[in-house]
């Protein structure tokens, strides 16, 4: 095992020596501020698109994106493989430059817990102050704000964002969507679904902050990548957070997720950590919150749908027969790449949890045939293979199944697996509910599909 150290800087003049915690650290530096003064890695393309909206963000909300990008480029860059004495944990510093240094310190433990619940590594955090000249980056718009944006919507391409966004226009909300992607399948996603959202409810439904960050090996060069990702959703949060902060204090940002997912409860054991992401646990949620607060933003996170199962959103979306029409357009799959390694475009493998869960919901909320394209379009037509990919996940499913039907019970226990749910002790019975309605709504789909060895 080998701690990294990651240090932020902010332009060629930035360049005061900064003492590593654990000297004998691998280290490699992020410039953030091009030749130009331009903010790199889609830091500046946001700002940019906000500023045409005439919104005009707070530095400590920008403080906050630096951070949350030199977490996705740690989380990207630093190879598992290569760097984690146990296959899975890594020890990882960062070296961040922000506005008001006094208020960051303070949230040095609270951000390390976060970390560590949303992606099992051990992180360290370390904040200095910004260089002189660069210690005011937010320039005021200079066009009036937009009236009549009500909330800031999370717009990822799924099919839970898709109905998040359609539950907010069809009530007459005008939210500000914010996208984040990096790969070509998420881009591709959105930009079919936005230009459907435009064309049903007119270019002046909604407001789009839409911004691509991440790092390449010409960006941070570390000698290895990750594909886990567990800390994506801290970079989601805090680039929705920049875009509410512009709003004034008390901005929500929403965070449509069903509660099956939310939770994400371990179908076995085995998949308690390295397998279990937490990007809407309601823990990590509100410990995001706390953060905003500390850092003075006034921005709150909210799930509406946490009670609701996947296929009772798409049950009670306000447009369902739009959402029929587009439905196949959204985007699910863990890794919709995966499909070339058989000779087939991208396209939905069907199999792994989150497209489980995406055909049980289809076939509960919008019925008829499912019009996704999928690896394997019908899971009855073979025997899954369960010492395969294809059959894993599905035996999983089938395994937690067979628990719940028998001690319903249990979910009352399960629940609390993923981890704490202490900020709201008179929601768990509901949390309860909701994991033993999606498990059952899966079994659904599943009924009669046959799992075995080769």
């Amino acid at each position: 095992m080998r701690r990294f150290s990651l240090i932020g800087r902010l332009g060629a003049n930035d360049k005061d020596p900064v003492t590593l915690v654990q000297k004998d650290s691998a280290s490699a530096e992020i410039q953030f501020v091009n030749d130009d003064g331009h903010l790199e890695f889609g830091i500046g393309q946001a700002l940019d698109q906000l500023t045409k909206l005439g919104l005009t963000p707070t530095e400590n909300a920008l403080d906050l994106v630096f951070v949350a990008a030199m977490i996705n480029a740690a989380d990207t860059r630093v190879s598992r493989q290569k760097n984690a004495q146990d296959g899975w944990t890594r020890e990882i510093d960062l070296y961040v430059p922000v506005s008001a240094p006094s208020v960051w310190s303070g949230c040095s433990s609270l951000i390390e817990g976060l970390l560590k619940f949303l992606t099992g590594d051990r992180w360290r955090i370390m904040f200095r102050g910004r260089p002189n000249k660069m210690s005011s980056l937010i320039k005021a718009a200079g066009v009036l704000p937009l009236s009549g944006i009500t909330e800031v919507s999370l717009f990822s391409g799924g099919l839970d964002s898709l109905i998040g966004a359609i539950d907010l226009l069809k009530a007459g909300k005008k939210p500000l969507l914010v996208s984040h992607y990096w790969d070509g399948e998420t881009a591709k996603a959105q930009k079919y679904l936005l230009a459907r959202l435009t064309k049903k409810y007119g270019k002046e439904s909604y407001k789009l902050m839409r911004v691509r960050l991440g790092f390449g090996s010409k960006n941070l060069n570390t000698g290895g990548t990750e594909n886990t990702q567990r800390g994506r959703s801290f970079l989601f949060y805090s680039l929705a957070s920049l875009a509410a902060s512009s709003l004034g204090a008390g901005a929500t940002v929403n965070v449509p997720e069903n509660g099956l997912i939310a939770l994400n409860v371990p179908l076995e054991p085995s998949r308690l950590g390295a397998l279990s992401t937490r990007t809407a646990h309601p823990y990590f949620m509100a410990r995001m919150n706390e953060l905003l607060n500390r850092i003075g933003l006034g921005v709150k996170l909210q799930n509406r749908y946490r009670h609701m199962t996947k296929g009772e959103m798409a049950q009670s979306c306000a447009d369902s027969a739009f959402l029929k029409a587009i439905v196949e357009h959204s985007m699910s799959c863990s890794s919709p790449a995966k499909a070339r390694y058989m000779g087939l475009s991208p396209r939905h493998c069907g199999y792994c949890v989150p497209c489980l869960i995406r055909r049980a919901s289809i076939a509960k909320g919008i019925q008829g045939k499912d019009p996704t394209l999928y690896v394997f379009p019908d899971l009855h037509a073979q025997n899954m293979r369960t010492n395969k990919a294809e059959g894993e996940h599905i035996r999983s499913f089938q395994m937690m199944i067979e628990r719940i039907q028998a001690r319903p019970d249990l979910a009352d226990i399960l629940v609390h697996k993923p981890g704490p749910l202490v900020d709201a002790p008179g929601e768990i019975s509901q949390y309860a509910d909701v994991f033993r309605r999606g498990i059952f709504e899966v079994a659904e789909l599943l009924e009669g599909v046959t799992c075995k060895p080769d």
